[in-house]
This record gives C-alpha cells, sequence and structure tokens, in this order.
C-alpha cells in the first residue's frame, strides 16, 4: 500500500473542506446549534482537514505560505482536546468565511503540483 504523500494529505484537505461547505449550503447558524447530526458531521470534517494539514511536509507547507497552517492545526487540536468548550458561533464562521479561501489555495496548489485531477 502506498503511504500518502504531500499530494495526498493536500487532496484529502481539499475533499474535506468542498464537504463540509457543501453541506452548510442552504443551512443556517442555528441549524449547526440545533442539529446535533449536522453539528458532529462539521466539526469531524474540520478535524479531518486539520489533521491532514499536520501531515502535509515542512516544504510543501512552505510553497503554500497564504495558508494559515498553524491555524488549519491548531483549530484540529482544539476540536479534539477542547471538545468540552467550544464555540459553535466561530466554528460556523470559520465554515462559511476560511474554508472557500483554503479551498482555492488547495486547488492551486494542486495544479502547481501537477494534479488537476484533484481539482473538481
Amino acid at each position: 500500500m502506498k503511504r500518502p504523500d504531500d499530494r495526498d494529505r493536500l487532496g484529502h484537505m481539499l475533499a474535506f473542506a468542498r464537504e463540509a461547505v457543501a453541506m452548510s449550503q442552504g443551512r443556517e447558524r442555528v441549524d449547526f446549534h440545533r442539529d446535533r447530526q449536522f453539528n458532529l458531521a462539521l466539526v469531524r470534517l474540520l478535524e479531518l482537514v486539520g489533521e491532514a494539514a499536520s501531515h502535509v511536509s515542512a516544504e510543501a507547507r512552505a510553497r503554500l505560505p497564504g495558508v494559515p497552517w498553524a491555524d488549519v492545526i491548531g483549530l484540529r487540536n482544539r476540536l479534539i482536546h477542547g471538545y468540552d468548550d467550544l464555540e459553535f458561533d466561530i466554528l460556523w464562521d470559520v465554515v462559511q468565511m476560511d474554508l472557500p479561501p483554503l479551498i482555492r489555495s488547495l486547488e492551486a496548489m494542486l495544479v502547481a503540483f501537477g494534479d488537476a485531477d484533484g481539482v473538481r
């Protein structure tokens, strides 16, 4: 079995971020507070974006300085270890305002890696 490389990890980040944004389309902040399954799904996708980011090499991170790597990974750590004190309004804002620019950056990075197929 092939070990995931930077291109794979960036592709995972992109897929999870896209899924979170798509899942939130047509929904409102109040849905995030009231719908437990929706909440759990979005939180999990944010965790996965950060987990994949934590496995991207320093060299690849340097090639994409516009990504707030420490913030993305830090959010994952906060979600995992601070699960009992989460600010859902902040998480909703991350999905609505921070993920779309991250998606664009990841798409550009995957094109630079020569993986146009990873950009859908």
